[in-house]
């Protein structure tokens, strides 16, 4: 049963992704020349979604409901919440502070979930690289539009 909610879960987050297109407007806004081509994203997720689920597993079969799940669940809820925040309003500041604290959420978890099994921190480490690049690029991104972006919170 739990491996069932846990692939509900990691399916559930993937879909925010679906339902948050890049679409027209990500077409037309600056990006820096390193931005990854728009077919690297799914290859990537597709991977980082499957090792989510692996992880994720492996620790719940370890100790259930605790911390480091909590965590788990935690990166989750701010990976899907990106999507809503970059192209669904559009928010490039907002993102950029989710993506912070998804990157923290994800080191969290490597060191939280390393005692509770290896794997499941080993199969985290690409994802905090991949959080890496694309908060720096979510920032890279923000900088050189912020002229036409919405008003951030500050004014």
């Amino acid at each position: 049963m739990a491996v069932a909610i846990i692939i509900v879960l990691v399916f559930a987050t993937a879909m925010s992704g679906a339902i948050f297109k890049p679409g027209p407007w990500y077409e037309t806004i600056k990006k820096p020349s390193w931005t990854p081509p728009n077919w690297v994203f799914p290859v990537v997720w597709t991977t980082l979604y499957i090792m989510i689920g692996i992880a994720g597993w492996l620790v719940w079969r370890e100790v259930g409901v605790s911390f480091a799940m909590v965590l788990w669940a935690l990166q989750l809820i701010l990976n899907a919440l990106w999507s809503a925040l970059f192209f669904g309003l559009r928010r490039m500041d907002w993102a950029f502070v989710d993506s912070v604290a998804l990157w923290l959420a994800v080191a969290a978890f490597i060191i939280v979930a390393f005692p509770i099994s290896a794997w499941a921190a080993v199969l985290f480490v690409p994802y905090l690289v991949w959080a890496t690049i694309a908060a720096v690029l979510n920032r890279a991104v923000w900088r050189l539009n912020e002229e036409t972006a919405p008003a951030t919170a500050a004014g």
